[in-house]
């Protein structure tokens, strides 16, 4: 990366949310079923289908650099009865629904949702289909662990009409692994990408991170090569967000192994390189696709969404989240599940809905949000369009672009009328620029994580 670009990016890097909703997650406020019920009961079958997300809160080991809602157990039993409680959940929120509803995208997240036994598999998606129309167009994606995928897994996965995998891989160097305790060679990912398409499974997406501890500028480069060798779809380069006061497991990393913001910087744009060359095209802020790729059209014709898995082709207008912690979106507002499995159980278990936390969207809010989403979606929002759109008055925000000026000064953003952007090789700072949008915002510290 370019040194003068570099420091005006770190001269603007903040702790900024990730805004995978609007608002986000840490303004939710307390929700129980007497709240989500009713948002329940007044969907509109006919208002197109819906999205599903199933969240899967189990692993064989704690990953270091995890920051997902997960526990690690090497025993299956409860992993048997969380998938018990998780079909219960179902059937009552789909008692609740005034009638049956299309489904057109399943997302299985979590933890390892491949850490499902095929049998619990089945069981999960046969009653999927038993409470609602699973669209014969339907995407079916899951996340995985490369070293848990087995052949009857993979023979499962196609049977139940799985269509897309996403692979955990973060980094190849085994100095990094090690750092993360997270073994996994070149080998097994690809003997595990190798078993999916031999049953048809052929969209494959990869995670990979920059800034994890003990990674050096080489190491991303090189993950990134050796990935691009198995031919994914899809590419999300995340980076690393250290939270030890969030995640007590991550007190296991040591600060000093970690990058500086500068290094950083260097892996993101070394990892893009690499995958630019090998034909891939940026998405929004950290994802890359092959030519072709739907993600591709849907960027440019507009219709590129944000959610809590990451950028996605699902326009549905809804999403109803299954599972310990899963977030769902409903024309009212977001809702959260209780993310702790006592909490959850209980509930299950006395016949009652799991919310715990939610947030009802205004009209402020609404708009807002749209502006949001176009800068984090395209790096860009038409300012007056929207506010047009929404029936405010064109001077709205006035205050709000005005700021935006040292960052235009610096060469990392571009005011055209009503139009704000950030440059694509400036790209980490459309979180910062969102954030200037944000009503909710604070810079408390321990709050969010670093732009770049």
């Amino acid at each position: 990366m370019d040194a003068a670009l570099k420091q005006k990016i770190l001269a603007y890097n903040a702790q900024v949310p990730r805004y995978t909703s609007y608002p986000t997650a840490p303004h939710f406020n307390e929700m129980d079923a007497a709240g989500y019920v009713p948002w329940l009961q007044t969907l509109d079958a006919a208002a197109g289908a819906v999205s599903v997300y199933i969240h899967v809160p189990f692993c064989t080991e704690m990953c270091w650099y995890c920051g997902c809602h997960t526990t690690a157990t090497k025993r299956y039993a409860p992993v048997e009865d969380y998938v018990s409680l998780l079909l219960r959940e179902m059937k009552m929120v789909a008692a609740q629904l005034p009638a049956r509803l299309s489904v057109s995208h399943i997302h299985f997240g979590g933890g390892s949702p491949s850490m499902l036994h095929p049998e619990d598999f089945t069981r999960i998606m046969q009653t999927l289909r038993a409470l609602f129309d699973v669209t014969a167009d339907a995407e079916i994606a899951i996340e995985a662990d490369p070293r848990g995928i087995t052949h009857d897994r993979a023979e499962n996965y196609a049977a139940m009409g799985v269509n897309r995998a996403s692979f955990g891989i973060q980094d190849f160097s085994p100095a990094v692994q090690a750092a993360i305790n997270r073994p996994q060679s070149y080998d097994v990912v690809a003997r595990a990408a190798e078993k999916l398409r031999a049953f048809g499974i052929n969209k494959l997406n990869f995670d990979l991170m920059y800034g994890l501890p003990r990674q050096m500028l080489g190491d991303a480069a090189e993950t990134a090569r050796l990935a691009m060798t198995l031919s994914p779809q899809r590419v999300a380069l995340f980076g690393y967000a250290h939270v030890p006061w969030m995640k007590k497991h991550m007190r296991l990393i040591k600060d000093e192994d970690l990058p500086d913001a500068g290094l950083r910087l260097d892996q993101f744009a070394a990892a893009e390189e690499v995958m630019l060359a090998a034909g891939m095209a940026a998405v929004g802020l950290d994802h890359f696709c092959m030519a072709g790729d739907d993600m591709i059209a849907a960027r440019d014709g507009k219709k590129l969404a944000r959610n809590f898995q990451g950028y996605t082709t699902d326009s549905a207008p809804v999403l109803l989240g299954f599972g310990l912690s899963s977030i769902g979106r409903l024309p009212q507002g977001f809702v959260q599940n209780a993310a702790h499995i006592t909490a959850y159980s209980e509930a299950v278990l006395a016949g009652q809905m799991p919310a715990a936390r939610g947030c009802e969207i205004n009209a402020e809010d609404s708009l807002r949000g749209e502006i949001i989403s176009d800068l984090m979606c395209y790096l860009a929002a038409d300012v007056g369009a929207i506010l047009g759109a929404h029936g405010r008055s064109a001077g709205d925000f006035d205050d709000v672009i005005a700021g935006l000026s040292g960052l235009c000064a610096d060469g990392l953003a571009v005011i055209d009328g009503r139009r704000v952007s950030v440059l694509p090789e400036a790209r980490q700072m459309v979180r910062v620029l969102a954030a200037r949008f944000d009503a909710y915002f604070t810079d408390a510290p321990k709050r969010h994580v670093q732009a770049a």
